[in-house]
């Protein structure tokens, strides 16, 4: 049954907090693939990522999603997700993919220090490099894209909810 509404986006794209708006909106349970990891792993994700490198971690994530079997759920998922093929196959066959985009600007001014946010990014990699390595990955993975700049949170979870319920 295709009935999960999976969140995609850059980290400060506001996957986690639209999500739970949106799951008591809908009924549906909320998920964030973050904690998942850090529960199975029983590390944070800082943690993970110092301990297994960018590699371990990526591959952590996506077994993790891969394994996720919900139903009636909304899932925030990490920002670096996209990068699981397996994963995001998985997620794609089991709900709606949503692509929460913001600009690198916007997200610039949102994040601040992205070093402490657990934010996989490799040695001498900028924020708007990354934003540009990982834009046609929610694009390709996307079964809808919100574009989220001028929005506040309100607005982005109305455009989610609006889009989402059409296409059910």
């Amino acid at each position: 049954m295709k009935n999960n509404l999976i969140l995609i986006g850059m980290p400060g794209s506001g996957k986690s907090t639209v999500g739970v708006i949106l799951a008591k909106l809908l009924g549906y349970s909320f998920v964030d693939s973050d904690l998942l990891i850090q529960k199975s792993e029983g590390r944070l994700l800082r943690e993970i990522i110092a301990d297994e490198g960018i590699d371990g971690f990526i591959s952590i994530e996506n077994r993790i999603n891969s394994a996720i079997d919900l139903e009636r759920s909304v899932i925030a998922t990490g920002g670096s997700a996209v990068y699981g093929t397996e994963a995001m196959q998985h997620l794609r066959s089991s709900g709606t993919v949503v692509y929460l985009r913001l600009s690198c600007e916007q997200l610039t001014k949102r994040l601040g220090n992205i070093k402490n946010r657990g934010v996989i990014i490799r040695e001498g990699q900028t924020l708007s490099s990354l934003y540009d390595e990982r834009s046609p990955l929610y694009e390709k993975y996307a079964d809808i894209i919100i574009d989220e700049d001028n929005c506040d949170i309100e607005a982005t979870v109305e455009k989610v909810f609006n889009s989402y319920t059409v296409s059910l």
